[in-house]
């Protein structure tokens, strides 16, 4: 159910064994803790995906840029020129 090698016996004993080291008061507050660093995580992890698509988006753009710099020193060479 929850992937390759991890089922329903896996995730009782780990709940056994949060219950047994943090005990029943706790386990709001260690469940808690645990959706806040998921959730920085995702934060985190979007973020990350987004530099990089915006790093990558500009890197298409530089040669666009460069080309149209030089096409625009190029005309005005020719101009003063004539």
């Amino acid at each position: 159910m929850f992937g390759p090698g991890f089922g329903w016996p896996e995730a009782l004993i780990i709940l056994a064994v949060v219950l047994i080291v943090f005990g029943v008061g706790k386990l709001p507050q260690v469940g808690g803790a645990l959706g806040k660093g998921i959730r920085e995580f995702r934060r985190g992890r979007a973020g990350l995906i987004e530099d990089t698509e915006e790093e990558e988006e500009e890197e298409e753009e530089t040669p666009k840029r460069k080309r149209a710099a030089k096409k625009l020193t190029e005309g005005k060479t020719k101009a003063k020129q004539s």
